[in-house]
Formats: structure tokens, sequence, C-alpha cells
């Protein structure tokens, strides 16, 4: 029997593991190939938006790249080159370097953060398509008391 026409009771018994990864990765596929259209990458908003007083920044202060590595460290992904995706916004004149190997958003890379923030409500419709808020709601209240269950070892419920 396939996955499309397993019964709910062959579904209740699906390691959540599966299913939670295989989301993990469709959704971060889509949402990188919706930054790639626009001429970025996802980590090169993250760098954007860790800098941006506007955004992430604490202070607006610049962050050396074992800086912004470790602000970022929940959500990178290892094959993200953090080194590699500042030279290109460098390139880009969205980020400057200052004599401490700080990386500064620039005016321009303001713009861009701005700009690129500006596509997520579309690409959430299309990944929230046909999918009813309140089953959503449920959704995330059973995914994390699954986490609570398994002892939260990231701490991410604080």
């Amino acid at each position: 029997m396939t996955a499309q026409h397993l019964t709910d009771a062959e579904l209740a018994a699906q390691p959540v593991a599966h299913w939670t990864g295989l989301a993990y990765e469709a959704t971060l596929a889509h949402i990188r190939a919706h930054m790639a259209e626009l001429g970025t990458s996802q980590p090169q908003f993250w760098i954007l938006r860790n800098l941006s007083r506007h955004d992430l920044s604490p202070d607006g202060h610049g962050r050396t790249i074992p800086q912004l590595r470790e602000a970022m460290a929940t959500y990178l992904r290892p094959e993200d080159d953090l080194a590699a995706e500042a030279d290109l916004m460098l390139a880009k004149g969205w980020l400057t370097r200052d004599g401490e190997a700080r990386l500064w958003i620039t005016g321009a890379g303001e713009e861009a953060r701005t700009e690129i923030r500006r596509h997520a409500p579309a690409v959430r419709a299309r990944m929230h398509e046909g999918v009813d808020d309140a089953d959503y709601v449920t959704t995330v209240k059973v995914l994390r008391r699954m986490i609570r269950n398994a002892g939260d070892p990231a701490g991410v419920l604080g």
C-alpha cells in the first residue's frame, strides 16, 4: 500500500521522525528554491537578518563569521558555508567588513533584506494551501507535546 492510501490506523502507527524529516526536507527545499529565484540564498537572508538592527540583531553591530555561525546554530545546515555566502554578499555590496573581520550590513543589504522578506507571505501561503489554520495549530501543538515527551533534548521549548 502506498503512503497515499494508508488508513488512519496505519498512519497512526507511522514513526513521527519519518514524517517530520520528510516535511523538513520538502519545506526547506521549497524555500531555498524560492530564494534562488530571487537571486539569493537562505543563508544570505539569515546573515542579513542577524546583522540588521531592524530584525534579529540586538544592537546592529557587526559580527564575525564565527559569531554569526553561533547565532544561527539551531538552523544552519552542515552544507551552509557562511564565509562563502558572505563573500558573495560583499561582492553584491550588501555587506562590508571592518579591520576586525566583522561583517556589517549596508544600506543596499538592508534594502535586499526588506525585499526578500516581502516575499515571505506568498511563500507561506503556498506552503499552507489546503491546510486549515486550526489543523496547522493542532499539528504544531502535537509536535510541541511530542518534543516535551521526548524530554526537549535541544531545549527548544524553554
